[in-house]
């Protein structure tokens, strides 16, 4: 079993998903108040939309902003909370910066929750739209 570290200490990474280590025993109140803010930043559609793209690999806001639909003044709005919540990691790159996922272990869960809010009605309406749609600004 591969153990990583990731950028929140007490957690680890088996088979793609970040588990609280059994070891480190927190509170379920204090592990709440530590997760809230990190759910918070994921709860907005675009967020998490450009969260997908990042599972992909790394990208620049101009990529990001080309894959979504988005402005690249609105992209980097949004990158903006999941930097501070330590969700994307930024690299410059020539007059470019390249943003990331924090990790690996981050993209499984993320992809497996977009799959599953896609398999309801619901869902599939807030996180996938045809490919007719317009896109968001």
């Amino acid at each position: 079993m591969t153990t990583t570290a990731c950028h929140t200490r007490g957690m680890r990474q088996d088979l793609d998903v970040r588990l609280l280590d059994p070891g480190a025993f927190v509170p379920a109140a204090d592990r709440a108040r530590l997760l809230a803010p990190q759910l918070k930043a994921l709860s907005d559609p675009n967020r998490l939309h450009l969260l997908l793209l990042l599972a992909d690999g790394p990208r620049s806001v101009r990529e990001l902003a080309d894959l979504s639909g988005m402005g690249q003044t609105l992209v980097s709005h949004h990158l903006a909370p999941l930097r501070e919540q330590g969700l994307v990691t930024v690299t410059p790159r020539g007059r470019s910066n390249v943003h990331a996922l924090c990790c690996e272990a981050l993209a499984g869960p993320v992809r497996l929750l977009a799959t599953l809010a896609a398999l309801t009605p619901e869902g599939a309406d807030a996180c996938c739209t045809p490919a007719d749609a317009p896109a968001a600004t």
